[in-house]
């Protein structure tokens, strides 16, 4: 072991003198080397002196013998794993090829087999500005905001976003976690609206993407459960398990089991389904925009009770929704409807805006599934909602809501509705201090439903993207701690 200090020892003896007398011997036999007469000396201060240069020059070079200490102020996209400004770690967004993405996007319109869905794709997602129809409604500096965003548009929204996630690396073996930028909800939309459609022809394009990024280095390591993918669709979508069953099998294929999917709606039974807001047409570009529009629906003066947009199920025997239709429209003075029947409410409207602007509470029975877009087109508009299941919201997206249900929401059982509960005798019962109390949280959490027009997200403020990407790296960062499922 090397000594601590360059002092000699205190118990180290002098040099021998005759140790001393061989040293002197010795470089007097040398000192004709060292002559400039010698040609030895000039071949040894010809060395030393390039020797010199290079050092000198090195900055220059294409490299540097500093290579291994990274530069502080360095530009690269990989910094730091455990930066505090990425906490959770970093993603790297795999290079698909164009058909599972851009493709489907360039032919936007052959991907619906009634209509062309470019408009809706346009605008990486976003759909085309309302802003002339909104600024009727909403205050001119944050009307700037609104789109006529389609609720199937998650997958894009989510792939431009994490194009400039400011934690996104470029460097797989610095990430924590491996983003699929898969389209797989807009892929099989001409599919399952197809009458004749096969189960090859639905279930083709996640076939070939599992295929794909199963063979890869980084799927292989891990079996996929870092990995993670946004399906622009409802679970059940994806969850063919039967030859006569609707939609694809993809969730069921053996090389999905570990991949987390990032849905509008989710199997609250399935650990790997996430349930993530349904895009709605508010998309902030600034914290100003958000701040405006809290503060526009905060100061809202409300005629209503409550509101329903919606419209019955006529296939459906004892349809709720035309239980909670009728006793809307039993009580005129509390109660303000919007008819959606055919497309009158695709993609949100301005009727419907203004019915949840004008009202304390929303009536949101479940949709076609057990969630609907209307939840937040409600709640964004400082509207509190009125869930009759369980499963439309409170199993769902937990990451997004409070965790104290009573906070933000009031719960009525189908059950007891159908068996003649009043609902406006129930909201009656709600003092005006409490419904101020919650529409103030509902308010609070208007920016995690919302996803930003801004390619850096909301500065100070987290949106939707940023409560689940962040959420999924959590979830990476935690196994990596401890077990690892299979």
């Amino acid at each position: 072991m090397l000594p601590a200090t360059d002092s000699p020892p205190f118990n180290s003896k002098p040099k021998n003198p005759d140790i001393l007398d061989r040293k002197a011997s010795y470089l007097a036999s040398l000192k004709p080397y060292f002559s400039l007469h010698h040609r030895r000396t000039w071949f040894f201060l010809a060395v030393l002196l390039l020797q010199l240069l290079l050092l000198l020059s090195a900055p220059s070079l294409p490299f540097s013998i500093y290579a291994s200490t990274p530069a502080l102020n360095s530009t690269s996209t990989d910094t730091i794993l455990d930066s505090p400004t990425c906490p959770h770690g970093k993603l790297y967004i795999y290079d698909l090829p164009p058909q599972f993405n851009t493709e489907i996007v360039k032919n936007c319109a052959d991907i619906n087999p009634w209509s062309s869905r470019c408009d809706a794709l346009s605008n990486s997602g976003f759909g085309k500005s309302a802003a002339a129809v909104i600024s009727r409604i909403a205050p001119r500096d944050v009307s700037g905001a609104w789109f006529w965003t389609d609720q199937f548009s998650l997958e894009l929204i989510y792939h431009t976003r994490m194009l400039n996630y400011r934690c996104r690396t470029a460097e797989p073996e610095a990430a924590t976690a491996f983003y699929i930028p898969f389209y797989l909800g807009l892929a099989i939309e001409k599919s399952i609206f197809t009458k004749n459609s096969t189960m090859a022809e639905r279930d083709h394009h996640c076939k070939l993407m599992l295929d794909w990024v199963s063979d890869r280095p980084l799927f292989k390591r891990s079996g996929g459960w870092d990995h993670f993918v946004t399906l622009g669709r409802i679970s059940w979508d994806f969850r063919r398990s039967r030859v006569s069953d609707w939609g694809s099998s993809c969730i069921y294929m053996p090389q999905m089991r570990n991949i987390t999917r990032l849905l509008i709606e989710g199997n609250p039974w399935d650990y790997f389904d996430v349930a993530v807001p349904y895009p709605t047409g508010f998309h902030p570009g600034s914290t100003t925009d958000v701040r405006s529009w809290q503060d526009f629906v905060r100061s809202r003066n409300r005629s209503k009770v409550f509101s329903f947009a919606g419209a019955t199920r006529g296939y459906i025997k004892n349809d709720f929704r035309g239980i909670l239709l009728n006793q809307c429209y039993s009580e005129p003075v509390s109660c303000r409807v919007v008819d959606c029947g055919g497309y009158k409410c695709a993609n949100g409207s301005s009727a419907i805006l203004e019915a949840f602007l004008d009202s304390d509470f929303c009536l949101q029975p479940r949709g076609d599934s057990f969630t609907r877009r209307s939840i937040f087109d409600c709640m964004l508009a400082g509207s509190i909602p009125v869930f009759f299941w369980y499963r439309t919201a409170y199993l769902q997206y937990k990451w997004f809501f409070p965790a104290e249900r009573e906070s933000y929401s009031v719960f009525i059982h189908r059950n007891e509705v159908k068996n003649g509960t009043s609902i406006i005798s129930v909201l009656n019962k709600i003092g005006k201090e409490k419904v101020k109390e919650m529409r103030e949280k509902v308010i609070e959490y208007i920016p995690k439903i919302v996803y930003a027009n801004n390619n850096k997200g909301l500065e100070g403020m987290n949106d939707a993207f940023d409560v689940a990407v962040e959420g999924f790296l959590s979830r990476v960062k935690e196994q990596e701690q401890g077990y690892k499922w299979k």
